[in-house]
């Protein structure tokens, strides 16, 4: 897994990247939480996330945002991160050029980034959201939501309640021509405390379900 550095909009961000055997793979970019509360790509459930679109052939990235670790520049409150995220998909991009597809999967902040990400990249064909916060930052961008994926949370999650994630998912699940699933990890807290399996295998039984598809269309 080589540790990597490449410019980003206020310096340099640092990273680990691991690129797939196959030229033609997708990429997953992970995106950690909130750099203000101890966010990092060390993360645990983000290095976890990392290894599961690695281990099933992907090209992978997870990198600090500004002001985080080697990575260089200052919290700029999601602005900033966005761009950060929007020039680390561009550099996986520049390596890899005949890869057939995007995935981004974002913890708690970096599900906000995450979902904005998307929007501006029609590439993306996949997301994992795992314990946005919409009670805390604006969804209404998703109008309408670009690619079909996953929304997780846990059931004891007093930062973001399960109320405001369901209301989420029943906005974008009531637009046409995507599906959203929804699952919910029974005894979780926001930070999946003590439930990371669960959440992992959740996750990897949705990406394979993914994948399944993808290959019977092809």
């Amino acid at each position: 897994m080589p540790e990597v550095i490449f410019a980003g909009p206020e310096g340099r961000l640092e990273g680990r990247y691991q690129p797939a055997k196959k030229k033609t793979a997708p990429i997953a970019l992970i995106l950690h939480p909130h750099p203000r509360f101890g966010g990092t790509m060390n993360n645990q459930i983000v290095y976890r996330l990392f290894y599961m679109f690695q281990e099933r052939g992907f090209t992978t990235l997870r990198f600090n945002f500004r002001g985080v670790g080697r990575s260089q520049g200052y919290f700029d409150h999601g602005v900033g991160e966005l761009s950060d995220a929007a020039s680390a998909l561009d550099w996986v991009q520049s390596l890899h050029p005949d890869s057939r597809g995007v995935w981004i999967a974002g913890f708690s902040f970096g599900a906000w980034i995450g979902m904005q990400l998307l929007m501006r990249r029609p590439e993306v064909e996949g997301f994992m959201s795992i314990a946005p916060q919409p009670n805390l930052y604006d969804f209404s961008f998703l109008a309408p939501c670009p690619s079909s994926g996953l929304i997780i949370a846990g059931d004891q999650d007093k930062v973001a309640p399960a109320d405001a994630v369901q209301g989420l998912v029943d906005k974008l699940k009531a637009q046409k021509g995507i599906v959203i699933d929804h699952a919910v990890v029974p005894g979780a807290n926001h930070f999946f405390e003590s439930k990371t399996d669960e959440l992992i295998e959740t996750c990897s039984h949705y990406l394979d379900m993914r994948l399944a598809k993808i290959a019977a269309a092809v």
